[in-house]
């Protein structure tokens, strides 16, 4: 394990210090909600530090218990006891902490734009991509988060040919970045007679929503055309103009947005162009910096086929961790924290081996 670095766990408790102070002295509002945000962010690690901190001290104490000739015996053997329960918190508090001075993704905290498209197997793979956005769906409202469908595409027999949404809360983009690339499933077809098992995939892309801060477009980088929608029917389908297609000239991205109103068409494509541009932008940063990228957890790689769905076994398998986890039809109705928790330890662990490396 690599060893902790004392300086930077000082200054953080001197700065924690200085916010507690300064939120004290009852600052202007505005000052105020800053010092509270950082205040916020800074809590966790310090907790722990403060934690870890208290727990050498009282090995330091239990161990000098030990070398002292004139304590008593009953004392000593007290002292012998609780020492490996204490080694063990110092330990557990050490990794504790390596993992929360990690680098931050910038991304991690802000929500998220969840696309799907139905990939090889027809109609299935359709029907599929309608399950893998309820079972989303299902993981978003356990946490609180909105979800807001901002186009989709029908399948024939059901599902989805293409849905896109956003997921709206804090952190959303931490806990399912890991789920963007190729997702395979394996079952038996309603309209199969012979009870053949037939494969069929849907591609997953989540991308960090991303603030007009974090992305400027510029009027003449983009074409806005406008065109008939297409909808199921009723009294609005071909009346109006109303659905947008917006195409970045500078990257070829095209975007379109199909609902009743042109107006929230275009916000909605300029929500998701930023996004696509940002996401982008994030990919070719993270390149740059890690030639060996693609062999991550989170190489964000689309075309990577990432986890197989095998409902006659009730099987779900992880590729990339190589985890297999017998609960289909719980993942189903959005019971994936366990995968998703897995394959953050597994980022994680890389970081943490990755800065071992470095120092």
């Amino acid at each position: 394990m690599a060893k902790l670095p004392v300086e930077k766990m000082r200054e953080l408790e001197r700065r924690f210090g200085e916010i507690e102070a300064r939120m004290s002295a009852g600052p202007s509002a505005d000052v105020y909600v800053k010092l509270a945000s950082e205040y916020s962010e800074l809590q966790p690690v310090v907790t722990k530090i403060r934690a870890y901190e208290k727990a050498l001290a009282e090995q330091a104490g239990l161990q000098s218990l030990l070398d002292d000739k004139g304590v008593d015996r009953e004392m000593r053997d007290m002292a012998e006891l609780e020492l490996p329960d204490v080694k063990e918190r110092i330990e557990a508090l050490e990794q504790e902490i390596q993992i929360l001075l990690l680098p931050k993704d910038a991304a991690d905290e802000k929500s998220a734009i969840l696309e799907i498209r139905a990939g090889t197997g027809g109609s299935e793979a359709a029907l599929f991509a309608g399950d893998l956005f309820r079972m989303y769906e299902r993981y978003a409202a356990a946490r609180g988060w909105k979800v807001e469908v901002l186009s989709s595409s029908e399948g024939e027999a059901g599902g989805f040919k293409e849905i896109i949404a956003t997921i709206t809360g804090k952190g959303v983009f931490a806990k399912l970045k890991f789920e963007s690339g190729v997702h395979r499933v394996q079952r038996v077809p309603e309209t199969e007679a012979g009870g053949r098992i037939h494969t069929s995939a849907a591609t997953v892309a989540v991308l960090p929503e991303a603030e007009e801060i974090d992305i400027e477009i510029r009027a003449e980088d983009i074409r806005i055309d406008t065109m008939r929608s297409s909808g199921a029917g009723g009294q609005h389908v071909n009346t109006t103009d109303s659905a947008v297609r917006i195409t970045h000239l500078p990257t070829g991205i095209v975007v379109t947005s199909s609902e009743k109103s042109q107006h929230q068409n275009r916000a909605k494509a300029m929500q998701v162009l930023r996004s696509r541009l940002y996401d982008a932008e994030r990919q070719r940063a993270d390149s740059e910096r890690s030639a060996d990228r693609k062999s991550q957890v989170g190489s964000g790689d689309r075309s990577e086929r990432i986890r197989t769905y095998n409902f006659p076994q009730g099987r779900v398998t992880d590729h990339r961790i190589n985890l297999t986890l017998y609960k289909l039809d719980r993942m189903m109705v959005g019971e994936i924290d366990e995968i998703v928790d897995a394959l953050m330890a597994d980022y994680q662990a890389s970081q943490l081996a990755q800065l071992g490396e470095q120092r």
